[in-house]
């Protein structure tokens, strides 16, 4: 049973009919993007992670700045991570047991109100799940798939397919059935391509490091798929579904 994903966003409805793209388009998350001045750019991850998912946000991380318009560095994380709560100018990626949500792993981005300018992020890997001998997504490529895919979405990407098949990116729907199955695991040259395009254009702004316009993380008032902040932010989620789909959504 392949994995299942939503993207949700205030116009949830209009993005469903065009939220699946080929393998040969553009796979921009809706234009997000952190704001900078200069390329290339460095996007700090914090390290909420623990036992196997330390080597995996390492090779993520590795995978990532291979790109020509961005680097990423791994330092010290800043939150709890069951709470993995966002700081501002970077990227918090967490690993915890969250449950029997449905969902293996879960990208989330602020954005500065009336933009599309990324200005914190989040990055939750489910260990209810990886955990458990007794699900399928336990095993070591998955894992690597998922964190692989869920960075990648803090920087503005969306899936480069979703009908289950490999193109042998993380950025698409396949999943791995054991450890062996190494296939879109890494980020592939289609990838690069497309945070090229995205980055190709530079702001007269910075939000990577700001502090700066924020609100306290429990002053969200909080829906089924957005959250509006107060202070002009926009949370914006982005789930991996496990099967079978848990709720109505």
């Amino acid at each position: 049973m392949k994995s299942r994903f939503l993207l949700a966003t205030a116009a949830i409805a209009a993005i469903a009919a065009v939220s699946s793209p080929s393998a040969n388009a553009n796979h921009s998350w809706n234009g997000y993007h952190w704001a900078r001045t200069s390329n290339p750019f460095n996007v700090n991850l914090g390290d909420n992670v623990s036992g196997l998912w330390d080597g995996m946000l390492v090779t993520a991380s590795s995978d990532w700045s291979q790109s020509n318009v961005l680097n990423t560095t791994i330092v010290a994380g800043r939150t709890r991570p069951k709470q993995c709560r966002p700081t501002a100018g970077r990227v918090e990626v967490c690993s915890a047991s969250y449950g029997n949500t449905g969902w293996l792993g879960v990208a989330t981005v602020w954005l500065q109100s009336g933009t599309t300018h990324i200005v914190q992020g989040t990055v939750k890997n489910n260990d209810f799940y990886f955990g458990n001998s007794g699900y399928q997504y336990n095993n070591t490529a998955e894992m690597q798939h998922v964190i692989c895919q869920e960075v990648g979405h803090t920087f503005g990407l969306d899936h480069q397919s979703t009908d289950g098949t490999s193109l042998n990116t993380c950025m698409d729907y396949y999943h791995n059935t054991s450890a062996s199955d190494t296939q879109s695991t890494h980020p592939n040259q289609h990838d690069y391509a497309e945070l090229a395009t995205i980055y190709s254009h530079l702001d007269s702004s910075v939000t990577i490091g700001s502090a700066s316009g924020l609100v306290p993380y429990g002053q969200a008032r909080e829906s089924r798929y957005v959250v509006r902040l107060a202070g002009g932010l926009t949370r914006i989620t982005y789930i991996r579904w496990a099967n079978p789909i848990h709720g109505n959504f």
